[in-house]
């Protein structure tokens, strides 16, 4: 909870110079909001979420390599956020479902004065926005992933779907397989199982799900029981259930 007193560190994140500059312009009419970073893209901005733990985020939507989402989704600190944005139709029906602060660009100061008031009031209180059912209401209007964020420290690994060979669930955790590296990501199974394309990713067993480009063959290995072997022989086991999904693609 914040005093009224209190300095509100502030992070703009925006891939624009001007955009940053018109929003570093309209936050110098307010002394108490203190701006301890920059950011022109994603990277850089989980870098800087990461390290610094502001208060309030200026966040740019679409932006190249990690858009404001992507950047949601790497960060552990959640600080309030009032989001940029040209125009997308899915996000401002997320955002108005949600009641979060947006700026649709080009915005007043007028317009910006009113979010940045909003956000202040939520500051003040214990309760923040849902950033994760407004990433997954957003996440739900758009087509499949055709890629997955894994953040190590402040390092980020964008890894495209195309080069995965099978993903393993580990507990609360999910081993995505590829032929140079694996990697682990805090994750459900079932969550990242509704994003990913189902015409090339099947869930094969409850444990496991399948690069249908990957597979050599299907074995059986005892009674109802079948083993998928991979191009590179990897073996993962696959279940009845999961047999049924992969006759489609046989």
């Amino acid at each position: 909870m914040k005093s009224s007193h209190t300095s509100i560190t502030a992070v703009i994140v925006d891939d624009e110079t001007l955009a940053r500059e018109v929003l570093r312009e309209h936050i110098s009419a307010h002394p108490d909001i203190k701006v301890v970073a920059e950011c022109p893209n994603g990277f850089d901005a989980v870098k800087a979420i990461t390290e610094l733990k502001p208060d309030l985020l200026f966040l740019d939507i679409q932006m190249p390599k990690l858009n404001g989402f992507e950047v949601l989704e790497l960060i552990d600190h959640h600080p309030a956020v009032i989001f940029v944005t040209a125009y997308d139709q899915y996000a401002l029906k997320a955002f108005e479902v949600h009641a979060v602060d947006y700026l649709l660009k080009p915005f007043s100061r007028e317009r910006f004065d009113e979010a940045l008031k909003h956000a202040k009031e939520k500051l003040n209180k214990t309760k923040r926005d849902p950033v994760a059912e407004i990433v997954s209401a957003v996440r739900s209007n758009n087509l499949p992933l055709e890629r997955i964020l894994v953040r190590e420290g402040s390092r980020v690994h964008v890894i495209p779907v195309e080069t995965i060979n099978y993903i393993e669930a580990q507990d609360d955790y999910v081993s995505i397989k590829t032929e140079t590296k694996d990697y682990l990501k805090q994750q459900r199974m079932s969550e990242l199982d509704s994003t990913l394309d189902q015409t090339r990713f099947v869930r094969i067993h409850r444990s496991y799900i399948l690069n249908i480009d990957r597979l050599a063959r299907i074995e059986l290995y005892a009674k109802d029981s079948r083993m998928a072997i991979l191009k590179n022989g990897s073996k993962i086991q696959v279940s009845r259930a999961g047999y049924e999904k992969l006759k489609r693609f046989l």
